[in-house]
């Protein structure tokens, strides 16, 4: 059976570096069966939204310019494709070991059932290939038919983060397969501050919001850290009796968590940062979903393709050359 033609599609601020070209550069797929594309801009969804449509695959791979990807991930993910139903293939995130302890500790809250709870399969590598639905597919390593991509009209561009979620949902409504594929993880470091990691919860909790606000879709799961913050914020005034206990077990569950995801990686330091790292998982992105819900922001700045570019660093046939992996690939003059 011929193997599809891929199109990998990576979005990069101008200027920016993109790491993941020298795990695509070790790829086994045949190189006359895909290409590389990188779409500089402002704007996520927009930029792969326009270069989906400039590229030429069969199928789109969407992986963040730091995605480290495995030498045949390509082709675990063409083989999905042979079930015509499926419309969607992806697989984790891992965190290297390499990070820092505090980015460490990021992982392990996002892979754990207390951090990450339904979405923590986005963040381990468990299991084998399966049928999913989009709380376990990440858009840094995640694949559609080109075809069902465009005839949907592409990503949301109002939307960033969770513009993946939205679309995997209409998919879904519509009767196509998602599949989650843990042999094709990627590894990527997670915010290297404890300010850059706020930012990402208040982002998360801030695209789910706006996601709930665009599709008329509640989930009321998504409201938990919300309803948590509420209450952290009213306790000082109600701090007794029954009112309190929510508080106490919920202290008890942050604390066997992290005492627990330090002693699974045998790693003590991990502890401090984890009893900080769960809180503030909760307690952000519960604000983060307010501020979604309340002050959406595509309705006063709704996010368009202007300044977007696309360059292809390779084409079918073609390698990766060496230039492409020591520079910055800055975009190509018009």
């Amino acid at each position: 059976m011929t193997l599809p033609r891929v199109s990998v599609i990576i979005p990069v601020k101008p200027g920016g570096e993109v790491p993941a070209l020298s795990g695509l550069a070790r790829a086994s797929y045949p190189l006359d069966r895909f290409e590389v594309l990188v779409a500089y801009g402002c704007a996520p969804s927009a930029q792969r939204n326009l270069a989906a449509r400039e590229a030429q695959g069969e199928l789109l791979y969407f992986l963040d310019d730091d995605s480290q990807v495995l030498p045949g991930f390509l082709e675990a993910a063409a083989r999905h494709y042979r079930d015509p139903k499926v419309a969607a293939v992806g697989g984790p995130s891992l965190t290297p070991k390499s990070d820092s302890a505090l980015q460490r500790a990021i992982g392990v809250a996002f892979a754990s059932a207390v951090g990450g709870g339904g979405v923590r399969n986005r963040y381990r590598k468990v299991g084998s290939a399966r049928r999913c639905c989009d709380s376990e597919l990440i858009l840094c390593n995640l694949s559609f038919r080109r075809e069902i991509f465009l005839s949907h009209e592409g990503l949301d561009a109002r939307l960033y983060p969770n513009e993946e979620n939205e679309l995997m949902d209409r998919l879904l409504h519509e009767g196509f397969q998602l599949v989650h594929d843990p042999e094709l993880a990627v590894h990527r470091s997670q915010r290297r501050s404890y300010r850059a990691y706020v930012k990402q919860m208040f982002g998360y909790g801030r695209g789910r919001g706006e996601q709930t606000l665009l599709s008329g879709k509640l989930k009321p799961v998504s409201l938990a850290p919300s309803f948590l913050l509420i209450y952290a914020l009213l306790l000082p005034f109600f701090a007794r009796g029954l009112f309190a206990l929510p508080m106490a077990g919920y202290l008890a569950a942050i604390a066997f968590a992290s005492f627990a995801g330090a002693l699974s990686g045998r790693e003590p330091a991990l502890l401090p940062r984890l009893l900080l790292v769960y809180p503030t998982l909760h307690l952000v992105y519960g604000a983060g979903v307010i501020a979604g819900l309340v002050r959406p922001r595509y309705r006063s700045a709704p996010r368009r393709a202007e300044g977007v570019e696309v360059r292809c660093v390779k084409r079918f046939g073609e390698a990766i050359g060496e230039g492409e992996l020591q520079s910055k690939t800055e975009p190509a003059s018009p």
